[in-house]
């Protein structure tokens, strides 16, 4: 079966879809990013979707549980890319991915990340004091 490569960078894991989703090949990218949060302690995804066309309502799930369970791994999720006729496609399937920041391509996806792991890190770091 087919996988969708997952690169770090950093402390962050870049996934750039490159191929039409079907059901199988998001659930395996779900698996395999979750395992890959854990092993590597990655405190930040980022996923690029600027080649999809055609989001349905099950990935636009699939998304959300991905940030989910980055969540509960400790890292944030930034999807860059999407495309018009893909925002407005997952707004009429009623789905908000609320866990999920946006940005408009990979650089200022990776400064969002930058930025929410700085944060979280401060907040932490002050927690301890």
């Amino acid at each position: 079966m087919e996988r969708i490569p997952i690169l770090a960078m950093g402390k962050a894991l870049l996934i750039t879809i490159q191929v039409d989703m079907h059901d199988r090949l998001a659930l395996a990218l779900e698996e395999d990013l979750t395992n890959r949060i854990a092993s590597t302690g990655a405190r930040g995804v980022l996923i690029d979707i600027s080649s999809l066309e055609i989001v349905d309502s099950f990935i636009g799930r699939m998304l959300d549980n991905i940030a989910a369970v980055s969540r509960v791994l400790d890292a944030e999720t930034v999807v860059v890319g999407m495309r018009p006729a893909v925002a407005i496609t997952l707004v009429e399937l009623g789905l908000s991915l609320t866990g999920v920041k946006t940005a408009l391509n990979v650089e200022r996806g990776m400064a969002l990340l930058r930025s929410q792991c700085a944060t979280r890190r401060g907040t932490h770091d002050h927690r301890r004091g």
